[in-house]
């Protein structure tokens, strides 16, 4: 049984993501994936204009009619969620932690999935794959997995992302649709992803607050990483301590976006605060008009 209080969250959360689920299915979920491949459909008799190479001999040689076979897309697609829950994913500064973030936007992309008669899963990581979910279709299964990433208490606290990554391609053995999500406070990631991308469609989404990008005057604050746990004493007062650390968030951003452009992933960022459905939905918009160019 789940506390009253998470499943007030889950109910809310899911009616929160209806709207958002009925845009991106408008047309932009389904265009924007491309199934597993071709599957044989049926045969028919042979028309003008069809490729010969598409002849059925056997059919042919049977009813002394030339016949062709017929292939549609295989549409259905697996739908893998690679969350992230080391302990910075419990910050936030807007009200929101990014671990509810992730929750929201794992929702919609769900239910977006399921209603297109796909399949989803879930795979928890930390420095560490924590939890695995097989993908299954259903609302209930759905609701399970907004569950446990709202409720789940990793053992791990920092970030392993590589390594959920290599477990996404040892143990998926056909073609996935996986969304990263994660704060990408770290190094380390571009390999994995460039092996990740040779056989599965890996799409990283970004979760993003400001307090992260930028220090406040705040005089001298006691700070600590939430993953290591050290402290250290910060004068948030001193316009060069501010900017030195604004320098480098700019510089972990611009090489996460080149690491991105370069391996050609299609990426998408939430910042706190914001309408994480909205941006979604133009993430949507935005791959649907890059595919169809």
């Amino acid at each position: 049984m789940l506390p009253r209080e998470l499943i007030r969250r889950i109910r809310r959360l899911e009616i929160a993501t209806r709207q958002v689920v009925s845009e991106l299915l408008a047309g932009q979920y389904h265009s924007v994936f491309k199934g597993r491949g071709m599957a044989f459909s049926e045969v028919r008799p042979y028309q003008p204009g069809d490729d010969i190479r598409s002849i059925d001999w056997n059919v042919t040689a049977r009813t002394s009619a030339p016949h062709v076979k017929v292939f549609t897309e295989e549409r259905e697609l697996t739908v893998m969620l690679l969350v992230d829950v080391s302990a910075s994913e419990e910050f936030g500064s807007r009200g929101t932690r990014k671990s509810e973030m992730a929750a929201e936007v794992a929702a919609q992309i769900a239910f977006s999935a399921i209603a297109n008669s796909d399949r989803v899963g879930l795979l928890l990581f930390s420095d560490r794959v924590e939890k695995v979910i097989p993908p299954k279709k259903g609302r209930k299964h759905v609701l399970r997995l907004v569950s446990d990433i709202l409720s789940f208490v990793p053992h791990g606290r920092g970030t392993d992302l590589p390594g959920a990554v290599a477990w996404l391609g040892r143990v998926t053995k056909r073609r996935t649709v996986a969304f990263l999500v994660s704060d990408f406070l770290f190094d380390g990631y571009e390999a994995p992803l460039r092996t990740a991308r040779l056989k599965h469609d890996v799409i990283p989404v970004v979760l993003r607050d400001p307090m992260e990008e930028a220090f406040p005057a705040l005089g001298l604050v006691e700070v600590e990483d939430p993953e290591t746990l050290q402290r250290a004493l910060v004068d948030t007062s001193s316009a060069t301590v501010r900017a030195h650390f604004h320098g480098a968030v700019t510089r972990a951003r611009t090489e996460r976006s080149r690491i991105f452009r370069k391996l050609e992933l299609d990426s998408v960022e939430l910042r706190a605060g914001e309408d994480h459905g909205e941006a979604l939905v133009r993430f949507f918009r935005a791959r649907a008009r890059r595919l169809a160019a």
